[in-house]
């Protein structure tokens, strides 16, 4: 699916990348990052305006992530209800819950980019609660400006190896996502043996 959504870039250009980003926002498992870069990569070639992809991609970025936070102040309850039956995504949802319990508006901009696989949960989770939509806004719109202009650039900056760079951060991405996971787990150890000891 991914070579066939790449191979057609070049005739939809701007639209499928709309389409990608912000889907990809919403949780749907597209590569939004490596099309950002091909994207980079066109634009240098001079095949498309680089302004163009980079104002393309940070509305979709930003809209999909307002479609998110929409759907989880709406019906953000029965939303996380639903997601929360499968083992793997009750585990992201705790996680991504955490964080915004914890570090509100810094986890809403580093899972815009950093450890963006959380960013979708984070979104339906600020929404279901209490937060703030105007910081919201602020916090991610600020974190999708490093993820646009991250991977358009790189695409841009390594136009001719743009997919060996791709697959090389596509491998770091994993590696990270993988590492907050094992931290989140030995977090949660750690408490119940706190927890344990403490009513020994």
């Amino acid at each position: 699916m991914t070579e066939q959504l790449l191979a057609l870039l070049p005739l939809y250009g701007l639209p499928l990348l709309a389409a990608v980003t912000g889907l990809s926002c919403l949780g749907l498992p597209l590569p939004a990052s490596v099309v950002m870069m091909l994207m980079g990569a066109f634009a240098a070639a001079g095949d498309f305006s680089l302004f163009g992809v980079f104002t393309t991609a940070f509305v979709a970025a930003v809209s999909g992530d307002q479609v998110g936070f929409a759907i989880g102040r709406l019906s953000g309850a029965t939303i996380i209800a639903r997601l929360a039956r499968t083992p793997s995504r009750q585990d992201t949802l705790a996680r991504a819950e955490a964080r915004i319990n914890s570090h509100g508006p810094l986890a809403v901009f580093f899972t815009r980019w950093l450890i963006a696989p959380l960013g979708p949960y984070v979104n339906l989770i600020a929404g279901a609660t209490a937060f703030s939509w105007a910081r919201f806004t602020f916090y991610g719109a600020a974190g999708e400006l490093f993820w646009v202009g991250g991977y358009t650039g790189l695409g841009v900056i390594f136009s001719d190896n743009v997919m060996s760079i791709a697959e090389i951060i596509g491998d770091l991405s994993g590696f990270l996502a993988a590492g907050v996971v094992a931290l989140y787990l030995g977090w949660r150890i750690l408490a119940i043996l706190k927890h344990r000891n403490g009513t020994a």
